[in-house]
């Protein structure tokens, strides 16, 4: 009797404690995020959830040592709000499911609100860090090709499943399929297409930090201009004004333009 007396509490305790935890693990993934400031500012420390693996905005460098575009503009806000920042490698189809269940406080990895602004709902933005939108590259020393109404008729190298395949279709060109913007610049060098279209930012990383002497020019930007934004769970309240007080004083001081002169070659924050 007195063993199964035993049993039975030593069940009931097991019972509470698993509902418990059980609990805490719910709030988690959908607990009050306003106090987020207060919380890391008691800790000093804010913990940014990256890919790590997205040159030229998040990568490791040859000596191994976590760099990129957006590493080092989240640092620099991280000194602004006197804060440490540290970095949580995940990979991109697991970012936005870490950032909803607190592994980190927010994400720094180039992203956007998406199509149709469908994230908008979803999670808090700060002000944008990056602009960006298609450019035409033709070779430098072509004048034909000044406008999307000139690129009918001529030959584009596209990879055949981007979005810039299609708007090169949609502008008349005839296309010639490519496994990359490298190749693309190639064919472009060899005088064997007369363009490609492509991400203005990929162009500017490109012609920066793989090939400075590559003849070749950004002829026009077309399309509607796209943004990326640090990313934050709904409504994280205080932290995201602090972010965009940071990013103010950041263009402010030129520390925004220095950062993204180096990896880019020119300010991509206007």
């Amino acid at each position: 009797m007195k063993k199964a007396l035993l049993g039975l509490l030593f069940m009931s305790i097991f019972a509470v404690l698993a509902a418990c935890g059980n609990g805490n693990d719910s709030a988690s993934d959908s607990g009050d995020n306003s106090d987020l400031w207060q919380e890391v500012q008691d800790k000093g420390e804010i913990t940014v959830g990256t890919e790590g693996t997205y040159a030229p905005f998040t990568f490791h460098d040859d000596s191994g040592e976590l760099t990129g575009y957006d590493v080092e503009v989240m640092k620099e806000v991280g000194k602004h709000l006197g804060l440490d920042v540290k970095f949580e490698e995940t990979q991109w189809d697991s970012m936005f499911s870490g950032l909803n269940s607190a592994r980190f406080d927010v994400i720094a990895n180039q992203v956007g609100k998406g199509e149709n602004n469908e994230r908008e709902g979803q999670y808090d933005f700060s002000d944008p860090y990056t602009k960006s939108q298609s450019v035409v590259v033709t070779a430098a020393d072509n004048n034909d090709i000044k406008s999307v109404e000139d690129v009918e008729g001529k030959t584009s190298a596209q990879s055949l499943t981007s979005n810039y395949n299609a708007l090169a279709e949609d502008a008349g060109a005839q296309i010639e399929g490519v496994e990359g913007l490298a190749q693309s610049i190639q064919l472009i060098e060899q005088g064997r297409v007369d363009l490609t279209f492509n991400d203005k930012l990929a162009v500017l990383d490109y012609l920066n930090n793989t090939d400075k002497n590559a003849p070749v020019k950004i002829a026009f930007e077309t399309g509607e201009p796209s943004e990326t934004y640090f990313t934050f769970r709904k409504d994280s309240g205080e932290i995201v004004d602090e972010f965009n007080k940071a990013l103010d004083e950041m263009r402010e001081d030129g520390t925004l333009a220095e950062i993204s002169t180096k990896w880019f070659g020119e300010d991509v924050n206007k």
